[in-house]
Order: C-alpha cells, then structure tokens, then sequence
C-alpha cells in the first residue's frame, strides 16, 4: 500500500500487472484530499486512513484503470467499503454525484500522465 502525493499511469500500470492485471485499488478521503493505492483489498487503505486521522464517512473505495488514463472509465466507484445504509449508499458504488465529482477531481490531481 502507497499514500500518494502524486502518481503517474505508469507507476499504476506497473501496479495493476502485478496484482489484478488491469486495475488498482485505491481508497480516498475526500475530506483531507488523500488517497492511498495498491493495497490487496479497499478495507486495508480504509484501516490505514483511519489509524491516521481521516474519519469513516469521507473514505471511498475505489478502482484506477491506467489503460483509461484520459476516460471517464479510469476511475470505478465499487467497493464494499462503499456499502452504508445508514448514510443512505445501498451499493458497492459511490451514488452521490457530489462525492463521485469531488473523487474525481482528486484523482485528476493525483493522477499524471
């Protein structure tokens, strides 16, 4: 697992071939404008955060897909993290077009090509 300033495609490409193949997990946090990446499953970036200060309800799972670098299909919101009935997120995804826009301007940060 990696915290992230920033991060380039090929950095991520060497990543996703060396644990799914085409993708990287990554939790954000919305909040502090954090994002760690490259973790086995999104529950271990989540229990990162947290161990350092970021609060569960603006934590979101994720995936990056270097090879849509530049697509609106670079970033997946599904995560079991994401599941929160009480905060009224049913899914694995991210169903509030607010936060699904402030991960993606995140990751237009963060992300290089």
């Amino acid at each position: 697992m990696k915290p992230v300033e920033q991060i380039t495609v090929a950095e991520l490409t060497i990543m996703a071939e060396r644990m799914y193949g085409n993708f990287v997990k990554a939790v954000v946090d919305i909040q502090k404008d954090l994002i760690v990446v490259d973790m086995e499953m999104h529950v271990d970036g989540e229990q990162w955060l947290l161990e350092n200060g970021s609060n569960q309800a603006d934590l979101w799972g994720i995936n990056l897909h270097p090879a849509e670098f530049g697509t609106d299909r670079l970033i997946e919101f599904d995560s079991m993290i994401n599941i929160r009935p009480r905060a009224g997120n049913l899914s694995r995804g991210v169903e509030d077009h607010v936060i699904q826009t402030q991960i993606r301007v995140l990751v237009a940060a963060k992300v290089l090509p």
